[in-house]
C-alpha cells in the first residue's frame, strides 16, 4: 500500500506501485507511471509522460518530465524514462524528449544526480551515472555506463562520453570522451585515463597497462587520431582498449577530444 500525504495532487490516471511514498505538496500527472517503492520527498513535480522505476528517491523540488527546452518543440507527445534506483536530489530538473531527438529521454540504473544538476531533452544516461551539484547536460547527449560529471561542469549539445570516463569540475566539454578518459581544466582537455575508477571497478592489471600504453599511442603516435585509433585495433587484444577504438572509429565523422587538446 502507498502512503500519499493529503497536501499531494494525483492526476487522475496516474499509475503509483505498490509501497510508493509521496511527500507533501508533490504533484504527480496524469500520465506518469511510479514503479514500486519509489518516494518523493515533497513539493517534487512528476509530469508529461514519465516513468520512473522502482525504489528510485527524488528529494524536494526537482522537476521531472517537463516540456524541453527547445524553441522547436512545438507540443509534439515525447516521453520521460527514468530507471531503479536512482537517487535525484533537490532541485534537479530532467526535460522531455522532442519529435526531432528521438523523443524519449533516458536515464538507466543506480544513478545519483546531485542538487541543481540538469539533464535536457533527448539525453542517453547509462547505469551508475554521476552528476554532480550544478552540472548541466545538453540535448542530445550520451552518457555511457559508469561515467561522473564534476561540479558546475557543462557537457555540449550531441557529445557522447564513453564509458567509465570523468569529467573534472568546472570543465566545458564541447566534443566526443573516449570510454575510461579523464577530461579537466576550464576548456576540456582529454588530460589521461579514470584510473581510479579502473582500479575500484577491480579491472586487471593487465587491462590498465594495456589501457595506459593505448593512450600513449593516440597521444604521440603517427598519423591523425582516427588513423591511430584504427592501428591501434589491429595491434591490442584488450577488450577495453577494442572498446575506446569502437568509439572512436565508429563515428568517423565526430570530432573528439584528444591528448593535450
Amino acid at each position: 500500500m502507498s502512503t500519499i500525504h493529503p497536501s499531494a495532487i494525483i492526476e487522475e490516471g496516474a499509475q503509483i506501485g505498490e509501497g510508493c511514498i509521496i511527500g507533501p505538496f508533490c504533484i504527480v500527472g496524469a500520465e506518469v507511471v511510479l514503479g514500486d517503492r519509489v518516494e518523493l520527498k515533497s513539493h517534487v513535480v512528476v509530469t508529461g509522460n514519465t516513468e520512473i522505476g522502482e525504489e528510485t528517491v527524488v528529494f524536494s523540488f526537482s522537476v521531472l518530465g517537463e516540456i524541453p527546452q527547445d524553441l522547436k518543440f512545438k507540443g509534439e507527445k515525447c516521453r520521460t524514462v527514468i530507471g531503479k534506483r536512482n537517487r535525484i536530489r533537490e532541485h534537479v530538473t530532467v526535460n522531455a524528449g522532442t519529435e526531432g531527438g528521438g523523443g524519449v529521454t533516458k536515464i538507466g540504473d543506480d544513478g545519483l544526480f546531485m542538487a541543481g544538476c540538469h539533464i535536457a531533452h533527448d539525453a542517453q544516461v547509462g547505469d551508475r551515472v554521476i552528476v554532480v551539484n550544478s552540472a548541466a547536460v545538453a540535448g542530445h547527449c550520451v552518457l555511457e555506463d559508469d561515467v561522473i560529471i564534476g561540479g558546475l561542469s557543462g557537457i555540449h549539445q550531441w557529445v557522447r562520453i564513453g564509458r567509465g570516463a570523468i569529467i573534472g569540475a568546472v570543465t566545458m566539454v564541447t566534443n566526443d570522451v573516449i570510454p575510461y578518459g579523464l577530461v579537466q581544466a576550464s576548456r576540456g582537455e582529454l588530460d589521461g585515463l579514470n584510473l581510479v575508477g579502473l582500479k575500484r571497478r577491480g579491472v586487471a592489471r593487465k587491462d590498465i597497462t594495456a589501457l595506459r600504453a593505448a593512450f600513449q599511442m593516440l597521444a604521440q603516435g603517427e598519423g591523425t587520431f582516427s588513423e591511430r585509433a584504427k592501428r591501434l585495433g589491429d595491434e591490442t587484444e584488450s577488450e577495453y582498449v577494442q572498446e575506446i577504438v569502437a568509439f572512436i572509429t565508429g563515428e568517423s565523422d565526430r570530432h573528439f577530444l584528444t591528448p593535450g587538446s
